[in-house]
This record gives structure tokens, sequence and C-alpha cells, in this order.
């Protein structure tokens, strides 16, 4: 059973663009995590819970398509969701979408941190990052061993292989 996507909903600050007027690539990383920081929250927990109890959660790979560039005060949503874990290693998807209800002037998306099946607005930029468990010695850390309770939140009722 696939898993739900979060969103997050930002508007984006003149000091993220260049003098291009567009958003700053490296933005778009930053946001990324922001998804991936919400997503954690939305399943009950937070990385600093996860960093007391020892697990750290490092960046191993990113990869990103640019489509369309977000411009100052867009109202966006970030999208993200878990597409592959195992015991050791995870990874996640995400996009970044411009709302459709800039011309109104309305608020961004009330339903923050919300869960839902199928992301929508303008697609912009889409990618993914793999990250990999290790404790505070960077070492591989197998989280359903040290922390088995907050395995079972994060991958929610899915199936997965084992490292």
């Amino acid at each position: 059973m696939p898993q739900n996507w979060s969103s997050h909903p930002l508007r984006v600050r003149y000091q993220e663009t260049d003098q291009m007027g567009v958003v700053y690539h490296a933005n778009y990383l930053n946001w990324f995590e922001i998804g991936r920081t919400e997503w954690i929250r939305t399943r009950g927990m937070t990385y600093e819970d996860l960093e007391k109890r020892g697990l750290l959660l490092p960046l191993t790979d990113a990869e990103i398509k640019f489509r369309l560039p977000a411009r100052y005060d867009d109202q966006i949503t970030i999208y993200t969701k878990m597409i592959e874990y195992s015991n050791i290693r995870v990874r996640f998807s995400s996009e970044i979408r411009r709302n459709s209800n800039k011309e109104t002037g309305a608020s961004p998306l009330e339903a923050d941190q919300s869960l839902f099946i199928e992301p929508t607005g303008e697609l912009l930029v889409s990618g993914e990052t793999r990250h990999v468990w290790v404790n505070r010695d960077w070492k591989a850390a197998r989280i359903d061993k040290q922390a088995p309770d907050l395995f079972k939140l994060l991958i929610g009722d899915q199936a997965g292989s084992s490292d």
C-alpha cells in the first residue's frame, strides 16, 4: 500500500530568489528538508525525538528535476512521501508545486501537514533524497532494533525489506 503524501505550504520569500528573479536552486533542497521534517512530524514525532534516541538520518544522495521556476511571493506547497525503506535506509520523494490560488490572494493551504493521496497545483520541481540511519558515532544503525516503536510509526502499515 503506497504511503500518502504530506503537505506543507510556504510563501516564497524575497531572500530566496536570485538576480534573475527566481528561487535560487539550492533553496529547493532546503524545502525538501522542511518537507521531510514535517513528514516525520505527521507520524507523531520530531527529528529531536530521533536524536534523543541516538539516531541520525544523514542525506546520502539527492536528485532534483527543475521544470518551472518559483518566484517571489508565490504560494507553494512542499509534498513529501516515503517511497522506499529498509531497516537502515530510507528514500523520500518530494514535489514543489505552485498553488493555484495566488491570483485570489487567498492564504496558503490551510491543511498544513495534512495527509492525502495526490498533490495538486502546478509542478515546479520534483526529486528524491536517500538517507541512511546512523548512530552518534556515524555507524550504520538498524532502526528496527534500536527503536522498534519509532520504526513502526515511520513505516505505518507498509511492508518493507530487511537489510
